[in-house]
C-alpha cells in the first residue's frame, strides 16, 4: 500500500524554528520529524512513499532522495498550503489503489499504523481529555459513524489523529469545497467515505501532534527515551556516561563531562570539558557544548554552540545559534505557574511548569546574558553583554 505523507507546510506556529527549515524537517532524536512518520509507515507495511512537499521542498528531497529505507519515494508539490484535501489532491496522479494518509508533523506508534494499514478503509483515533480542540470521531463498536471538526459539545472523546486509509475511489472525492476556514478539508472526504463504506476506527495508543515549539521538546522526550546505550564516539576516560546515552561515531566527549541519559550526542558534536548533560537532551550534528556548561532537557540543533559557564534548560536552540559565555536560561517561574509562549502573536500556555527559550537559527547572545522563561529569540536576534532579556526579541 502507498503511504502519502503530508510535509508541505512551513509551520507558522513553530516559528522561529521553521524560519528556514520546514517544520517536518526539525530534529527529533536521530532523524527529522517526518522521517519518524515515514519509517512507521514502512515498518507497518507501506511499499511506497509519496511525500507532499511545498515550503523549502528541496530540504525534504535532499534527505529522502528517490529511495528511503529500501522503498521508492515519489514527490508531489502543493503550491499553496490550502488544507489537507488539497495536499492529498496534489498527490492524486501518483495514487494507484488504496492509500494511507499520514501527517508528516505527527508521531504515531508503529503498532497502530500497522493496524491502520491492515484495515481498508480506516481512521486513526486517540482518546483525549478535552476533544473540543480536535476533529472528533463518533463510533458504533469499531465502525466510524461520523466526524465533526472542533465541536462545542463533543459527542465522544476520540480525537482524529489525521491518519487514514482510503479506498482508491476516494481520489474522485478530493475536489471538495472550501470550508469556513478557507481550506479544503480532508474531513469532508472522510464523511463521503463513511457514507459509502464501513470505516474501521483504529485506536492509536500513543500520538503526538507536533505543532508548537514545546511539542518538539515532547517529541524528543518520546524518541530519545526509546534509544539504547550505544557509545561509538571519542569519549575521554575521565568522562562519566550514566544510563541510556548514545554517542555517535565522530562525536567527542571530553574529560570531566557527566552525561545522564537518556541523551543523544550526534556525529561531529563536541561536549566539554567538565560539562553536564542531563534530562532528555539532543546535541545534534556539529553542535558544541563548552567548558562547565549544563544542558538539561533541551535540543541543540545542528551547529548550535553554548559557550562556557552557561546553563540551558528545557529549551530549543535552532541551527547555528551561538550562546556567549555565561548565558543563563531561566526555566521556572517564582509562582510555579505554567509558562506561556507567544504563538502567532498571542501568549498561550505551554502546559509546562518548566520551559526556557526558543532561539531561531543564528541567534546570538552576548556574554553573561540572562534569559527569562518562555522567551522567543527570532532568527538572527542578538543580545548585549550582560543584558537581562524579559521580552521576545
Amino acid at each position: 500500500m502507498q503511504a502519502i505523507v503530508l510535509a508541505a507546510g512551513e509551520g507558522t506556529r513553530m516559528r522561529p524554528l521553521s524560519g528556514s527549515v520546514p517544520k517536518p524537517m526539525l530534529p527529533v532524536a536521530e532523524e527529522p520529524l517526518v522521517a519518524h512518520t515515514a519509517r512507521a509507515a514502512i515498518e507497518a507495511g507501506a511499499d511506497e512513499l509519496v511525500l507532499v512537499v511545498g515550503y523549502e521542498a528541496d530540504t525534504v528531497r535532499e534527505y529522502f532522495g528517490e529511495e528511503y529505507a529500501g522503498i521508492p519515494v515519489k514527490y508531489a508539490i502543493q503550491e499553496e498550503q490550502r488544507g489537507t484535501a488539497d495536499a492529498v489532491r496534489a498527490a492524486r496522479d501518483h495514487i494507484d489503489g488504496s492509500f494511507a494518509v499520514l501527517n508528516g508533523d505527527n508521531l504515531y506508534d508503529t503498532a497502530a499504523v500497522k493496524r491502520l494499514l491492515s484495515n481498508d478503509p480506516s481512521v486513526g483515533t486517540y482518546r483525549v481529555d478535552d476533544p473540543s480542540n480536535y476533529g472528533v470521531i463518533s463510533t458504533e463498536g469499531d465502525c466510524v459513524t461520523g466526524i465533526v471538526e472542533k465541536p462545542d459539545d463533543p459527542p465522544t472523546n476520540l480525537a482524529n489523529t489525521g491518519a487514514y486509509v482510503f479506498p482508491e475511489e476516494a481520489c474522485d472525492w478530493l475536489d471538495v469545497g472550501e470550508s469556513e476556514r478557507g481550506e479544503f478539508e480532508i474531513t469532508d472526504v472522510v464523511e463521503r467515505v463513511i457514507s459509502e463504506y464501513d470505516v474501521t476506527a483504529v485506536e492509536v495508543k500513543r500520538w503526538l501532534d507536533v505543532g508548537r515549539p514545546w511539542e518538539l521538546l515532547k517529541a524528543n522526550e518520546w524518541k530519545i527515551a526509546e534509544l539504547e546505550r550505544d557509545v561509538r564516539g571519542d569519549v575521554s576516560e575521565q568522562a562519566v556516561l550514566d544510563g541510556a546515552v548514545v554517542v555517535e561515531e565522530g562525536a567527542t566527549v571530553k574529560a570531566g563531562v557527566t552525561i545522564e541519559g537518556p541523551a543523544l550526542i550526534r556525529s561531529g558534536a563536541s561536549v566539554g570539558p567538565n560539562a553536564y548533560i542531563r534530562g532528555t537532551t539532543l546535541v545534534d550534528e556539529e553542535a558544541k557544548v563548552g567548558h562547565s556548561v549544563e544542558i538539561k532537557n533541551s535540543v541543540l540543533s545542528p551547529g548550535a554552540t553554548v559557550g562556557h559557564l552557561s546553563y540551558v534548560g528545557d529549551s530549543v536552540l535552532g541551527r547555528d545559534v551561538n550562546f556567549g559565555a555565561g548565558t543563563n536560561v531561566a526555566n521556572l517561574r517564582h509562582d510555579d505557574a505554567d509558562i506561556k509562549f507567544t504563538v502567532k502573536g498571542s501568549r498561550v500556555s505551554t502546559d509546562r511548569r518548566k520551559f526556557g527559550v526558543i532561539a531561531g537559527d543564528k541567534a546570538k547572545t552576548g556574554i553573561n546574558t540572562s534569559l527569562t522563561p518562555g522567551l522567543k529569540l527570532s532568527m538572527g536576534a542578538t543580545t548585549l553583554p550582560g543584558e537581562v532579556v524579559t521580552r521576545d526579541k
